[in-house]
């Protein structure tokens, strides 16, 4: 993402100047949360269930607050960074911004972003889990409200692991042995025991590499880098290793998560590995005649533990309303409007509260049980906030990943365009 400098956006224009001045003073307008106003909610969801739960959230809270009104903005989720890169530089951005944390976070170190200690209640911020917290917290800041986010978890056709005599995984957690296992008991001449979108490998290998306590970067802060030892290996290593031994759909590898559904549909893989989010899409498509199951959640010598990546809240430091933004925070994050975007998202709740809610809600749906449960070892982990990490991911470690799984490079190889692509984008 193009990082922002109130300073640099003076040498724009005369215009633009006159605005960057204005910024370089952020928040510091005089607030204006003593009588009526109309706020702007700039929302990136794009699945049409999220998009009707959103409506619905805002209309209840218009018709409750008539002297504070919310004004849903749809925004683009493919250029959302262009997008708020141009609203921050115009000073037109939204009073409240849904985002993620990875793009909200280089916005909040330039100054763009308010602090919600003091401005969401004490309730709010102590209801939101431990792992998510920490994800939003940025500098000893809270950048951010986390509201939704999404686990690896592995999809399984249960008729074609009983055909092979697999005895059902149960229990909190998979090890990645016993998962290998069944993907060699059921990999035969006209079948995969796994089919994986490996075309954006990085998400995944980073997130589930937290079971094997994999950080990738060291430092704090601004100070963090890439860092690469023994335990970041130990996903992308197994992967390759069942690649190599045929029991992973060589397709797959070159394809996106959502293509490889197909396979998995058509029998002709055993399972799926897939963001949890699939679960939606998996139980309106699937044939009929699938007999799928969520298996529990994939687990590493330290357990199963994956990243807290959440969508976010959060609010333009800019903004004259930010009390009255707030508030509409902390309305937003109730139990029951947290399960009502999850479940229209496919997601899982950033609050206990709300997880509970939702397992009750869902507890005689196919995969929802495995899928909340795989959101109990959330961590937020370092490099969500290392500056430049979206630059690294795509233009490095991706490409990295993806030839190292073609077998082009080794571990050492491996470790070397990592580090060598984090000091090109850090140049």
């Amino acid at each position: 993402m193009k990082k922002l400098h109130r300073s640099s956006i003076a040498l724009l224009t005369a215009i633009t100047a006159a605005v960057a001045l204005s910024a370089c003073t952020a928040g510091s307008q005089k607030p204006d949360d003593d009588g009526p106003a109309s706020l702007t909610f700039q929302s990136f969801s794009d699945q049409p269930a999220a998009i009707e739960a959103t409506k619905t959230i805002v209309a209840s809270w218009n018709a409750d607050h008539p002297e504070t009104q919310i004004n849903i903005v749809q925004a683009p989720s493919s250029s959302l960074d262009d997008k708020l890169t141009t609203q921050f530089s115009g000073g037109v951005a939204p009073d409240i911004i849904h985002y993620e944390v990875l793009g909200i976070t280089p916005f909040a170190r330039d100054g763009y972003i308010a602090d919600l200690n003091g401005l969401l209640s004490q309730d709010t911020i102590n209801s939101i889990d431990r792992g998510s917290l920490a994800a939003v917290t940025v500098d000893d800041k809270l950048i951010a409200a986390p509201t939704e986010l999404q686990t690896y978890v592995v999809f399984a056709n249960r008729k074609l692991l009983e055909s092979k005599g697999v005895k059902i995984p149960t229990g909190d957690a998979m090890s990645w042995d016993e998962f290998a296992n069944i993907a060699a008991a059921t990999t035969s001449s006209d079948q995969h025991g796994v089919t994986w979108g490996l075309k954006n490998p990085t998400a995944a290998f980073m997130s589930l590499g937290l079971g094997f306590g994999s950080q990738y970067f060291s430092g704090e802060g601004e100070d963090l880098k890439v860092d690469v030892k023994d335990s970041d290996l130990e996903v992308p290593g197994r992967v390759r290793d069942m690649i190599k031994a045929g029991t992973v759909d060589p397709i797959g590898v070159t394809q996106s998560g959502t293509d490889t559904l197909a396979t998995f549909y058509a029998g002709k893989a055993a399972m799926t590995v897939q963001g949890s989010y699939q679960v939606a899409n998996v139980a309106k498509d699937a044939p009929s005649g699938l007999d799928w199951i969520v298996l529990p959640p994939l687990a590493g010598s330290k357990g199963a533990v994956q990243a807290a990546n959440p969508q976010t809240l959060s609010i333009n430091n800019d903004s004259p309303h930010k009390k009255k933004a707030a508030a509409f925070i902390d309305y937003f994050m109730k139990t029951e409007n947290l399960v009502k975007m999850n479940v229209a998202d496919g997601l899982i709740p950033t609050t206990q509260s709300a997880r509970e809610a939702q397992a009750k809600q869902t507890a005689t749906l196919t995969g929802w049980p495995a899928i909340l449960q795989s959101a109990d070892g959330l961590e937020g982990p370092k490099y969500l906030q290392a500056n430049g990490f979206i630059r690294w991911k795509d233009t490095a470690a991706t490409p990295a990943f993806q030839k190292y799984l073609r077998g082009e490079i080794d571990d050492r190889g491996l470790k070397s365009e990592l580090d060598s692509g984090w000091a090109q984008v850090n140049k």
